[in-house]
């Protein structure tokens, strides 16, 4: 199979699949003029690699999974550590989320929204941070 029919089977898109070729999560044989040849087994390799970053992993989960798939020596323990703390990370998004909606539905309920200028949603934002989250939020961007 070319690029384009694994495209269009795995749901990827074809520059997706060149990245993970650059990165080594697949690798597809070469023909003698150089183009990529998939087999079937690539083809079922991005189609786990597409479900686990549907579901969030990271790239180093996802070759770390692959590479638990595909070891019939594995321990379903390395596995479900890894689902374990990638699911703590969600749920820590989740709450931060929570608190996000939380904090802007106060905001926009307290917002009158009429002709006046005063609007405490542009005074919440305009509120000195507080030094400690000013170091901690530098190194995020």
């Amino acid at each position: 199979m070319n690029i384009g029919d694994v495209a269009r089977r795995s749901g990827l898109p074809a520059k997706t699949i060149r990245y993970y070729e650059d990165i080594r999560l697949i690798r597809p044989q070469r023909s003698g003029n150089g183009y990529r040849s998939f087999r079937e087994s690539d083809l079922h390799k991005l189609a786990f690699l597409g479900r686990a970053r549907a579901l969030g992993f990271t790239i180093e989960d996802c070759r770390t999974l692959m590479a638990l798939y595909e070891d019939e020596g594995r321990e379903s323990a390395q596995v479900k550590r890894i689902a374990e703390e990638h699911l703590a990370q969600i749920d820590a998004k989740i709450a931060q989320l929570r608190s996000m909606r939380a904090t802007l539905d106060q905001l926009v309920h307290a917002c009158a929204g009429d002709h006046r200028p005063d609007c405490p949603i542009l005074e919440d934002l305009a509120q000195d941070v507080p030094e400690e989250a000013v170091g901690a939020s530098e190194g995020v961007r």
